[in-house]
């Protein structure tokens, strides 16, 4: 797609200066007060955010929103994060645990958005140019598409005021993330492709539902017992009974019509078949049979203490404020997720097993040297 990574871009570029500011007195803003200011795009969403001292809020905010509102968007600017842009790409070409991802997404979707590299390519980002940007911002840093969340010590109507005043919204036409179609035609099978490298990377990955069906819980809990830590079934069997690895994980993400869930594993060439039978073997398994009373028991243990432990942070909290609101989702609160994490029965864990987890739904690829 032409347009690929034009999000990204446009993520950056609010950074070259604004009406109001420069460069360089963005880089300060916050830094000077001893805070942080940040962004990242993810594959439906761009987030700015800002991590301040209480006294210092009207601030961040004045910030956030003199950066999103009213960016510059100079293209001599354009011209030298494009290269900025280039050098990102190109150190995902050399960090193959990365690419490998990219890589699988690109086929697993064939052809839908979710597949896009988030960065772009090189081709398309040196092809994008500022009126290209102008227009998406235009369409989308407008109206309803924006969301603001905040954590930690603060007043909420105070918060409210401040966000109704430097965030007017009015009537526009924008994107709306639930436009957004379910993938069709997903990738089944086994792909390698040559690499030099120490390693052959090994990626697992099959479409499941998106953020807001209720086999996400479920799910999630079948990935942590599969591949969630130390005691996973398949860190004790591919790395502590077999040696095959030392990294190996389950991992998923959800997005507005569908999510992924799947398996990483990086090992020595040799042994990349062993590791891939051993892992569907697993999988396989876990399709079969689900877990037992007990095992689902202890995950249920395990998901319920690292959701706890990660709403100590107030930027998780914001975060999963903010991903509510992006996906039109009722807000949950804690005790309420810890319900939904309870309220899965051994039956819906059958079920979603079944349903999901048969190595035949995954299509897997490899990354790296021709096995010896």
């Amino acid at each position: 797609d032409s347009d690929s990574g034009v999000s990204h871009l446009l993520e950056h570029m609010v950074f070259k200066g604004t009406e109001r500011r420069s460069a360089s007195e963005i880089a300060l803003s916050l830094e000077s007060l001893g805070g942080l200011l940040d962004a990242y795009t993810t594959r439906e969403h761009t987030s700015y955010q800002a991590r301040v001292l209480d006294e210092h809020l009207g601030k961040a905010l004045d910030v956030l929103a003199d950066l999103t509102l009213a960016p510059l968007l100079s293209d001599n600017d354009l011209e030298l994060e494009r290269e900025v842009i280039l050098e990102e790409i190109a150190q995902v070409q050399d960090t193959p645990d990365d690419l490998v991802f990219e890589m699988h997404s690109d086929q697993l979707w064939q052809g839908h958005p979710y597949g896009r590299s988030i960065l772009g390519t090189k081709t398309s980002v040196s092809q994008l140019s500022s009126d290209k940007l102008r227009q998406l911002h235009q369409r989308t840093y407008r109206g309803d598409n924006l969301i603001v969340a905040a954590a930690g010590n603060l007043c909420h109507e105070e918060l409210v005021e401040a966000v109704s005043r430097l965030f007017p919204t009015h009537s526009s036409d924008v994107d709306d993330v639930s436009l957004v179609v379910e993938p069709e035609g997903i990738k089944h099978g086994d792909e390698f492709v040559a690499r030099t490298s120490a390693q052959t990377h090994i990626v697992f990955g099959t479409n499941v539902p998106g953020h807001c069906h209720p086999d996400r819980y479920p799910l999630a809990l079948l990935s942590s017992a599969l591949g969630g830590g130390m005691s996973s079934r398949l860190f004790q069997k591919i790395r502590e009974k077999m040696g095959l690895c030392y990294s190996i994980y389950s991992y998923q993400s959800f997005y507005s019509a569908a999510g992924i869930s799947g398996v990483y594993v990086a090992t020595r060439p040799t042994t990349a078949q062993a590791a891939v039978e051993a892992i569907s073997t697993e999988l396989s398994t876990l399709a079969a049979s689900g877990l037992t009373v007990e095992e689902l028991d202890k995950t249920k243990r395990q998901v319920k203490g690292q959701v706890m432990l990660s709403l100590e942070s107030p930027g998780s909290r914001l975060h999963r404020l903010a991903s509510f609101a992006l996906h039109k989702e009722p807000f949950v609160g804690l005790d309420g997720v810890l319900e939904k994490i309870d309220a899965v029965s051994f039956e819906e864990i059958q079920r979603v097993a079944e349903m999901y987890y048969s190595p035949d739904h995954h299509f897997v690829l490899r990354l790296g040297p021709e096995a010896i």
